[in-house]
């Protein structure tokens, strides 16, 4: 058997090892000069930047990426955070993530208790936001806050544009597999990693390599067309996406048509900073309620001193884009980060941005429509068909093993 897989992003990488170390053939094709896609190194003054995601695992090494990385046998260290996460408040104090309930009042605390206990025995419809769920619930502006700090963090979204569903799944996980962490070496451990597999098992990658037509014969996907040539498969794997997918094709079945074009890409900033001295001091998220943009902040150099050169700390902050103006929104970042450290001296890096082709995930949390194509043979993984649940990476793994079950791999 044979399987095309349409970009070497963490989706398609994932994918080609799972493949290749059930027996099949595996070719990949990805457009870029570089595999990995949005995460991966990007080196820069002497740093190990990333190209799309922070050099973290949501999970760290209990999360679904971790398990999927260990059956593939990728060997990628998995340095774990603690703490897991902090909270600054509005006074500057900082709390542990888990003391957040100590911040309401008692009668607030118990129905908090009780009300995600029942929640996640009952799902909300899908139609109720997590803002809408918590305003039904509770009238606090630190919940509401930590909300949208969360969300912006983990989905660049803000908690009005998240299903209160898949935002108590996303919970559920997080008590489920506990920590954060951060892979040994940044991104490109992990996908350098799943390269490396799928060649030692004789498939092949290859780069500079654009598909510029899927094949496909009565319903059924046939292969691919790339440079011209006809690269024959009894599957193709997509890592670009539901809407990308279909332009590949003749795509006719206009229930599915109508129902990607309505996905909503989210889009985020992120900005890199250098210091002399911790501005932090741990490795774990630093969430920021009460900043008007930045909704978090990492330290990675606390779990690997690698990432920026001797005697350097390497800070990476990440915000949701609320508005559609880049540099408006990148400005208020900056004025966040200065008054976040104000007696701290650092520098700005780089600033990215995650929008339009390059956004920081196809399809927003919630709003994923699965693996599934109107074509048999056909299907998508990656950051536009995540599992339900599933924080970015952990997303695409969950994902990954849906397809795998679907497949009949598992």
């Amino acid at each position: 058997m044979k399987a095309v897989i349409i970009g070497a992003g963490l989706g398609g990488l994932l994918t080609g090892a799972k493949l290749a170390g059930a027996g099949y053939s595996v070719e990949v094709f990805e457009r870029l000069p570089f595999t990995g896609g949005r995460f991966t190194n990007l080196p820069y003054k002497g740093f190990k930047l990333s190209t799309g995601a922070l050099h973290m695992i949501p999970h760290g090494g209990r999360g679904p990426l971790a398990q999927m990385l260990r059956e593939v046998g990728a060997n990628v260290i998995i340095l774990d955070s603690e703490p897991m996460a902090v909270i600054r408040k509005e006074n500057g104090a900082i709390i542990s993530f888990h003391d957040f309930r100590n911040e309401l009042s008692l009668t607030k605390q118990v129905k908090l208790g009780t009300v995600l206990a029942y929640s996640l025995k009952f799902r909300p419809d899908n139609d109720i936001s997590f803002r809408d769920w918590v305003l039904k619930y509770f009238d606090d502006d630190f919940l509401l806050k930590l909300a949208d700090s969360f969300c912006g963090w983990a989905l660049s979204l803000q908690a009005k544009d998240v299903p209160a569903s898949e935002m108590l799944e996303i919970i559920n996980n997080m008590y489920l597999y506990k920590g954060s962490g951060v892979p040994a070496g940044g991104c490109s451990a992990v996908t350098d990693a799943l390269r490396e597999i799928i060649e030692s098992k004789g498939g092949k990658i290859y780069t500079r390599s654009c598909v510029e037509r899927i094949i496909v014969n009565n319903g059924i996907a046939k292969g691919v067309i790339v440079k011209g040539n006809q690269i024959d498969a009894d599957l193709v794997i997509s890592d670009i996406g539901h809407n990308g997918t279909s332009c590949l094709y003749d795509c006719t079945d206009k229930e599915y048509l109508d129902k990607i074009k309505n996905l909503k890409p989210s889009k985020g900033i992120k900005i890199c900073l250098s210091s002399d001295e911790p501005l932090i001091g741990h490795s774990g998220v630093y969430f920021t309620p009460y900043a008007k943009r930045v909704n978090g902040i990492n330290e990675v150099t606390n779990a690997d001193p690698s990432l920026a050169p001797p005697g350097k700390h390497l800070i990476m902050s990440h915000q949701a884009m609320i508005s559609e103006d880049t540099k408006i929104e990148i400005n208020v970042g900056l004025l966040d980060i200065a008054r976040l450290f104000p007696d701290k001296k650092y520098e700005v890096l780089l600033i990215q941005s995650y929008s339009d082709g390059w956004p920081v995930n196809r399809a927003s949390s919630g709003s994923d429509t699965g693996n599934i194509t109107p074509v048999k043979n056909l299907y998508i993984v990656g950051d536009g068909a995540k599992g339900h649940g599933g924080i970015e990476v952990e997303g695409v793994a969950l994902g990954v093993g849906n397809l795998m079950k679907e497949i009949g791999i598992y």
